[in-house]
């Protein structure tokens, strides 16, 4: 073969490798170009995790919900047993949660159960302080003090004696 030929065949193939070589590496940036449009973003949306991913190349998006953990059965049967005490007498919120305690619910699920069904804390002191003075006799500020006793803060232990008439 003449030299000019191996020349040529030579070029040729180093041309190929050089062609072939930028090609590869320009589908690997294209494919790392791709990879960094895609963006995960994640968002509360009222307690439910969201995952939403979009792709910047397609302009399409997917969203998907993890779904909340529902309740136990011991957080179901704590905010049936905390309503059924609100029904036959008032309670304040730590006397409630102490009270579920005591029928053997942890205070995370006593805790539970009295946040979810959340009374009016002032209609409850003012039912507590109907209640003590149905029962006995007491001075405003001594009913003030049971009903801070019984777990009230001041200004509830307050619109309750005012309630009844204090």
């Amino acid at each position: 073969m003449k030299k000019s030929k191996k020349r040529w065949i030579i070029f040729a193939v180093i041309a190929l490798i050089v062609i072939i070589a930028i090609g590869s590496a320009g589908d690997d940036t294209s494919e790392q170009t791709n990879i960094e449009q895609q963006t995960t973003l994640s968002t509360s949306d009222n307690g439910n995790n969201t995952s939403t991913e979009i792709d910047s190349t397609t302009q399409t998006t997917t969203t998907t919900k993890k779904p909340i953990p529902a309740e136990t059965i011991s957080q179901i049967n704590a905010v049936r047993k905390a309503e059924s005490y609100l029904n036959y007498t008032a309670f304040s919120r730590t006397g409630l949660i102490e009270q579920l305690e005591f029928e053997g619910f942890s205070k995370a699920d006593a805790t539970y159960a009295v946040d979810k069904i959340n009374p009016d804390w002032n209609e409850q002191a003012a039912k507590k302080a109907e209640s003590y003075l149905n029962y006995t006799s007491f001075s405003r500020s001594g009913l003030i003090d049971q009903l801070k006793f019984e777990g009230f803060t001041d200004s509830q232990a307050e619109y309750g004696v005012k309630a009844v008439g204090y």
